[in-house]
């Protein structure tokens, strides 16, 4: 008898079972589980951008704010410096006059040049209680006529106390020249009496409230004179007088 042929058994069950379907990738809207059934592969990845101020524009703008805060500061503490000197110290303008003037000397050569000395008696006042005064070097004092300097000197350095009063005696020199037309006027005026000058003075001073004395300042002031002649070693008489202060300089 042929050899029999062993017959194993089969599970067919085991065989014909279908696989398990594969888990959806896709979830319903809305499930908070959703996106960690997405394989990697597949994910969205969204861009995030980060803004971040420009750190050159924020220092510029907090450099600018502080030398603001600090100019604005300095600005309140200097005005309120001067009013606290304004009130305790009530400063008042010094006053000056010419009070006289003699010609020494008054020359014009052929070729209409003038030689001119003048001796000036000018008066300086001081009407401040509290305030005193340092005229310094470096001043200049001046004789004009129309826009011609005709001669010029300077004054002593001297200090003017609280409400006083000081006379000095200036001697003015100089030569220019001063042309055939402003000759010819010059003499109609003396003819008349009346020839009008400007005296200028720009002097350097100090001010001292109290014990502080204060920065150089200068005082540019200017005189209205008309004299009746300007001949010299005779007697001029000064009609009209008037000064003021121009400006101050720094």
């Amino acid at each position: 008898m042929a050899d029999q042929q062993k017959i194993h058994p089969v599970d067919v069950e085991a065989q014909t079972k279908p696989l398990a379907p594969r888990e959806s990738f896709q979830s319903e809207k809305g499930d908070p589980a959703a996106g960690e059934r997405y394989p990697p592969s597949l994910r969205r990845t969204i861009p995030v951008s980060h803004s971040k101020p420009p750190k050159k524009r924020s220092c510029c703008c907090r450099c600018f704010c502080w030398t603001l805060s600090v100019f604005l500061i300095l600005l309140v503490l200097i005005a309120a410096t001067g009013g606290i000197l304004y009130l305790v110290f009530r400063p008042k303008l010094p006053k000056y006059s010419v009070d006289r003037l003699r010609i020494s000397d008054f020359q014009v050569n052929t070729d209409m040049s003038v030689y001119a000395r003048f001796d000036v008696t000018v008066t300086a006042r001081n009407p401040n209680k509290k305030i005193g005064i340092y005229y310094e070097k470096g001043s200049n004092l001046s004789v004009w006529y129309t826009d011609t300097n005709l001669c010029s000197g300077a004054l002593p350095k001297f200090y003017q106390g609280h409400r006083n009063t000081t006379v000095l005696n200036v001697a003015l020199t100089g030569q220019t020249q001063i042309g055939s037309t402003l000759w010819t006027a010059m003499q109609q005026q003396q003819q008349t009496g009346r020839i009008p000058l400007k005296f200028k003075g720009d002097v350097p001073v100090r001010v001292k409230f109290g014990r502080l004395k204060l920065m150089k300042v200068r005082f540019v002031v200017s005189c209205s004179l008309v004299v009746d002649n300007l001949s010299a070693n005779n007697p001029i008489r000064i009609r009209t007088s008037s000064c003021g202060f121009d400006k101050l300089k720094l």
